[in-house]
């Protein structure tokens, strides 16, 4: 994007449709494209070739297959994860300035960006999934490595495995995105004052449960509602968020 299109891509509000106006702000955020796109994938190509590294030395020096099997224990599969938390903290912090100098609205804005979560965590549950079956198909890719079969991938279908990274990875953005709105709306005391509240509630939780014995009701309860029921939790929580999100955003100010 260069400074002589943005005008052109960022018209006055209301001077075209809703979806047109918020497919600016989704072109707005793929201007750098390996922000959203490049760098998580190349994350995954470099954890996927330690993981196949790994494979082959332990097959190299005898390992049995049950040994190979251990590595469904790897936390590969979700190492892009935390970086995606940084690419929700830029959506906002880096463009929203930038697309309210040319007129959008900060309904637009959230909206749009909203938008590009949903894309993004919809194209990448695509093909995580997908890479799950093939390396399922091949013996883990021929040497009994488990890069993507691994944790709860592969242990309830494809569905479940396209669901659940889909709920994982738009709650990771939008965690990043609404933060962010609380820095943009009170600044530093926000910050502080969520962090603050954040710890005073999980060790509230932490303390209710264990003084009154129920970690086991818990457990149960989630071992009952399954790989899909946890991560339907998750994308509930994707929403409130982004609910929450918006409410703050509406009377945050770009930084000077």
């Amino acid at each position: 994007m260069t400074t002589a299109t943005a005008p052109a891509a960022f018209a006055a509000p209301g001077s075209t449709g809703t979806f047109h106006r918020l497919w600016r702000i989704v072109r707005l955020h793929l201007a750098n494209p390996s922000i959203f796109i490049g760098i998580p994938w190349a994350i995954v190509g470099l954890a996927s070739l330690v993981t196949i590294t790994i494979a082959i030395i332990m097959r190299s020096a005898g390992a049995t297959p049950e040994d190979l099997e251990n590595m469904r224990y790897s936390w590969a599969v979700v190492s892009p994860q935390w970086y995606m938390v940084v690419v929700g903290v830029q959506a906002i912090g880096l463009t929203f300035q930038f697309a309210l100098g040319f007129g959008t609205t900060r309904r637009d804005f959230w909206l749009g960006t909203s938008l590009i979560f949903v894309l993004v965590s919809a194209a990448n549950a695509v093909a995580i999934a997908l890479l799950v079956q093939l390396e399922k198909a091949t013996g883990g890719w021929w040497v009994g490595a488990h890069m993507f079969d691994s944790l709860w991938y592969g242990l309830d279908g494809f569905v479940v495995d396209l669901f659940s990274t889909f709920s994982l990875q738009l709650f990771v953005l939008v965690v990043g995105a609404a933060v962010t709105t609380v820095y943009m709306r009170w600044r530093m005391p926000g910050m502080l004052a969520l962090i603050a509240g954040f710890a005073v509630l999980m060790l509230a939780v932490i303390a209710y449960f264990t003084f009154s014995g129920n970690w086991d009701a818990v457990f149960g309860w989630l071992g009952s509602i399954g790989i899909a029921g946890a991560f339907g939790l998750l994308l509930g929580l994707s929403i409130v968020l982004l609910a929450a999100g918006y409410l703050v955003i509406r009377r945050a100010t770009p930084r000077s």
